[in-house]
């Protein structure tokens, strides 16, 4: 753990809670399956790319979203101890956590992080500083306004600590260049969650129709 993680880990704005195989794609970055196999069966690699930013454009929250996360957390928390890597961290998550919840899935409170920032920025450092650190399984943090250069930070940051790295964007942001190696919108329909896949290595825009469907 770095200077810049403990000082993370140290602050007042930081809330701890208490009580797989994986492939490659095109790049050979390592995937971890997203335990949909809709989905699976459409991104390279045949998961979540590891080591890389992955962003989730949202016309709002609570649609299903980290639902859609869940199993892949699941493996990370069992996987984790052997990894070293510990931390499952949410940074300026919208809405209180329920660890039970997670519990129900086998990810342990004790593993997860979560930080409060207000501001942009310290939004931004709270992010790069969890994903470089290389004590962090998955990193997610919720996102409006970041420049390129930011993005592009994050995405560096990514690599060096080959977390599972999520940015939720609002969806006012899919038309804003993003160095993301995969970019999914997100819509809630009748039948569950369609996603479209606006950016992935080797594809052009795809549709996955009720992306927890069998």
């Amino acid at each position: 753990m770095n200077v810049a993680l403990d000082a993370l880990l140290a602050s007042s704005a930081l809330w701890r809670a208490h009580g797989g195989t994986e492939a490659a794609d095109p790049a050979g970055r390592a995937c971890l399956p997203t335990g949909w196999p809709k989905l699976d069966a459409k991104l390279p690699g045949g998961g979540w790319p590891l080591g890389t930013l992955i962003e989730f454009l949202l016309p709002g929250t609570g649609i299903g979203e980290l639902s859609l996360l869940l199993p892949a957390l699941a493996r990370l928390a069992a996987a984790a101890p052997a990894a070293g890597h510990c931390w499952l961290v949410w940074i300026a998550p919208p809405h209180a956590p329920y660890p039970p919840a997670f519990a129900q899935h086998g990810i342990h409170a004790e593993r997860l992080l979560f930080v409060t920032a207000g501001r942009t920025p310290d939004r931004l450092w709270a992010i790069e500083q969890a994903l470089r650190s290389g004590s962090c399984a998955a990193v997610f943090g919720w996102l409006d306004a970041a420049d390129d250069r930011w993005l592009r930070r994050l995405k560096l940051a990514a690599a060096t600590g080959q977390a599972l790295a999520v940015l939720f964007r609002p969806l006012r942001r899919r038309a804003a260049a993003s160095p993301a190696s995969l970019r999914l919108v997100l819509e809630p329909t009748p039948a569950g969650l369609d996603l479209w896949l606006l950016k992935s290595r080797g594809r052009g825009p795809i549709r996955v129709h009720d992306a927890f469907g069998p």
